[in-house]
Parts: C-alpha cells; sequence; structure tokens
C-alpha cells in the first residue's frame, strides 16, 4: 500500500494563503468572524422564487459583486461557481503574499473540484435552445458550463503552467482537489498549488432534484434552524454555494520566501463504500477506513487528533453512521473528542464544502477556538459524541482531522496540524 510512503519520503506541504466566499461571508476575515459569532448563514431563498418547492431554503452568498474581482466582460462570460473560484484565487494569492513575478509558472499548480458545474447556466441555456432555437444558444455555453473550466480560468488570468486537475467527487471534490494537490508537491510535481473548490447550485433543477430524493430539509417555517446536524429532529440538509482556496506549497519554498504559514497538510486518506449511489455504507464503513488511511498517511495515532470537523449533513444517516465511523477509529478516545459541523451554520455547499471546511480548521488552528454546531437542542441518544454545541469554544487544537463524504460512496478526510510553535 502507498498510504503512508509520502509522509516518509515526500515533501512536506504547508498552507499559505486562504480565500473563501461563504453565506456567512465573503473573504477570510467575513468567514472567520462568522464562525467566531455562530452566524446563520441561511435563510428563505431569494434568487428565485421557492414556493413550489418542498424545501423553499438555503445559504446563499450575499453581497457578492464579481466585478470586485473580474472586469463586467469576464464575468459575463463565466457561470457563477466560476466566478466564485476566480474570486477566492485573488483572495487566496493576495493573502499569501505570492509574488508570481518571481515565480517559475511551469511550478504552480491548479486543482479545484466541483460537484456539479455550470448548473446555473446550464438550466438557462436549455431553456433558451428550446424556447428560441439553437441558433440563440451562447458560445460560451460550454466553457462556462464544465467542470474544469473554474482550474482553466485561474490558470488563464494568472498565468500558471503547472499541472492541473479537477476532482468530481460529488461532496468530497473539493477535499480531494487538497489531497491530490499535496501529492503532487510531495512528489516534487510543483512547488505550489492553488487547490480548492467552487459550487454554485442554489437553482430549480437542484432544489427539485435533491427535493425528489428527500434529502434536503424542510423545515421551511423556521429555515435558520433548519440545518442542525446530529440532533435528534434533523430531517434533511440544507443546500450552499460558494468557494475556497487554499494556497499550499512546498515547505522549503515558503520558508525561503518568508511566507506567512497558517498550518501543515500532513495527511489524505480516500475511499469507496461500492455500496450504492446516495446512501451511506451501513455503520460508516468506507468513512471509517478513510480517516484511518489518513492518520497512517500523517503517521499518528488516533489519540494525538484534537478535533474533527464533521461531514455532518444533518441527515439522518449520515450523521448516524459518522458518529459510528469515528468510534470505530478512534475507540474511548472519540468521546474525548471535539466533533462540530459548520455546515449548520453555511449549509451544504456541495463540492466545494471540503475546502471551506478545511478552512474552518485552519482557523481552529490559528485561533484555538472551536467552530460551533448550532441548532443542537434535543440529543441524539445514537449520537452521542461532543458535538461542541451552539456557541464556539476555546480550546488547544494543534491537530485535525476533517471528514468529505460524497455521492457514489467517496470518502475523504485530511489531517492538519500546528506548523511549528506558532
Amino acid at each position: 500500500m502507498l498510504l503512508g510512503v509520502f509522509n516518509s519520503v515526500g515533501k512536506r506541504v504547508v498552507v499559505t494563503g486562504i480565500g473563501a466566499i461563504t453565506p456567512i461571508g465573503c473573504g477570510k476575515e467575513a468567514y472567520f468572524a462568522g464562525l467566531k459569532t455562530a452566524r446563520n448563514g441561511i435563510g428563505r431563498i431569494a434568487r428565485f422564487d421557492p414556493e413550489q418547492f418542498g424545501s423553499q431554503m438555503a445559504g446563499e452568498v450575499k453581497d457578492f459583486d464579481p466585478v470586485d474581482y473580474m472586469d463586467r466582460k469576464d464575468a459575463r462570460r463565466m457561470d457563477r461557481f466560476c466566478q466564485f473560484a476566480a474570486a477566492v484565487a485573488e483572495q487566496a494569492l493576495a493573502d499569501s503574499r505570492l509574488d508570481l513575478g518571481q515565480e517559475n509558472p511551469e511550478r504552480i499548480g491548479v486543482v479545484m473540484g466541483t460537484g456539479i458545474g455550470g448548473l446555473e447556466t446550464l438550466e438557462d441555456q436549455i431553456l433558451t435552445v428550446h424556447e428560441r432555437g439553437p441558433g440563440r444558444a451562447s458560445p460560451f455555453f460550454i466553457p462556462m458550463i464544465i467542470a474544469n473550466m473554474a482550474a482553466g480560468q485561474i490558470s488563464i488570468r494568472h498565468g500558471l503552467k503547472g499541472p492541473s486537475l479537477t476532482t468530481v467527487s460529488a461532496c468530497a471534490s473539493s477535499a480531494d482537489a487538497l489531497g491530490q494537490a499535496l501529492r503532487m508537491i510531495q512528489r516534487e510535481d510543483a512547488e505550489v498549488v492553488l487547490a480548492g473548490g467552487a459550487e454554485a447550485s442554489i437553482t430549480p433543477s437542484a432544489l427539485a432534484g435533491f427535493g425528489s430524493m428527500r434529502a434536503l430539509s424542510t423545515r421551511n417555517h423556521d429555515p435558520e434552524h433548519a440545518s442542525r446536524p446530529f440532533d435528534r429532529e434533523r430531517d434533511g440538509f440544507v443546500v450552499g454555494e460558494g468557494a475556497g482556496l487554499v494556497i499550499l506549497e512546498e515547505l522549503e519554498h515558503a520558508q525561503a520566501r518568508q511566507a506567512p504559514i497558517y498550518a501543515e497538510l500532513i495527511g489524505y486518506g480516500s475511499t469507496l463504500d461500492a455500496y450504492h449511489i446516495v446512501a451511506p455504507a451501513p455503520e460508516g464503513e468506507g468513512a471509517a477506513r478513510a480517516m484511518a488511511a489518513a492518520l497512517k498517511d500523517a503517521a499518528l495515532e488516533p489519540e494525538q487528533i484534537d478535533y474533527i470537523n464533521a461531514h455532518g449533513t444533518s441527515t439522518e444517516y449520515n450523521d448516524l453512521y459518522e458518529t459510528k465511523a469515528i468510534k470505530q477509529v478512534f475507540g474511548q478516545h472519540a468521546y474525548r473528542l471535539r466533533v462540530s459541523s459548520t455546515k449548520s451554520m453555511i449549509g451544504h455547499l456541495l463540492g466545494a464544502a471540503g475546502v471551506v471546511e478545511f478552512i474552518a480548521c485552519l482557523w481552529a488552528i490559528k485561533e484555538n477556538l472551536l467552530p460551533p454546531t448550532i441548532n443542537y437542542q434535543n440529543p441524539d441518544p445514537d449520537c452521542d459524541l461532543d458535538y461542541v454545541a451552539n456557541s464556539p469554544r476555546t480550546a488547544r487544537v494543534d491537530t485535525v482531522l476533517s471528514n468529505s463524504f460524497g455521492f457514489g460512496g467517496h470518502n475523504t478526510a485530511l489531517v492538519v496540524k500546528r506548523y511549528g510553535n506558532n
């Protein structure tokens, strides 16, 4: 097996820049402030009239204007998910103080994840073709919807010519993007990788599709309390949108330019359930193997993990089986661990969830504060761990595990630790 080989012989990889666009804030500082105040970013959908849908709420991004990051012509040629991706790349590059003019562009890679891609554009263009004829389709239709265009746009805008990938593993997509970027640097295929994910799937067809699966919360009378991971009265997830991107950098390269270092990414585990197209494997068997693989890759014992940022979707079986998987991997230490789900505040960002939650882990390490699971009011006897209920909690956080699981049985876990003595 190769799960642990890179840790002993590969390059060390650190995080030197952050970009975030979320339902509780645009930009790193706004997102962090939202986590600190346990802000709720979920409400009734405003982008279109949701009255006919069973679930009428979402975690929408507010106060985002693409022209803050690009000119209007470029913005019109991008789907909303690509606009988000381009924006978080700008934020992260500025945060990292990386001078691209002084770097070899062939040694800088881009890896982005998305679960669905340009769905808003797809819906719009299908209606246009059917209602107005094929001659009215936009020449940018295909480039705007394809999943790889987030990475492509970032590369084009910044002249980055290193290795590039797009990961599409449902709700594990952007976590896998970080894991694959880690491997690129460990193998010395790149010195720097812009890694993250973007999603903008709050659309009528997405709401209809997820709704027909009965995957969404229908707590329309009380949207702010609809996303309630691990709570006994959870009734489904709340769809969200947004993007996150981190600058991953080979340690010696970062040190040479005196870059700010947030933390060190040390472990990545990826598994498949081989069970069902949407349901998680019973007892969280695949999730447990992903967590164990990430720990092995990081060369850590379970007792060395301080906090888990859970996938925690607010669905019946995901929360139950993730809890069981944590117990399986961590044993009695599971009851000493702090576990929380930031989806309670921002909803489920689908393919962008992994990176946005990874960024919350960086905040936890930086501030020694644990993001809470808000709306946790009615304990489920089968979900009996410490879920950091309702308010952030002060705690020394040195080593964190972040979980991301997706339809199709994808399971991904990442391990990040405090760098040096910061």
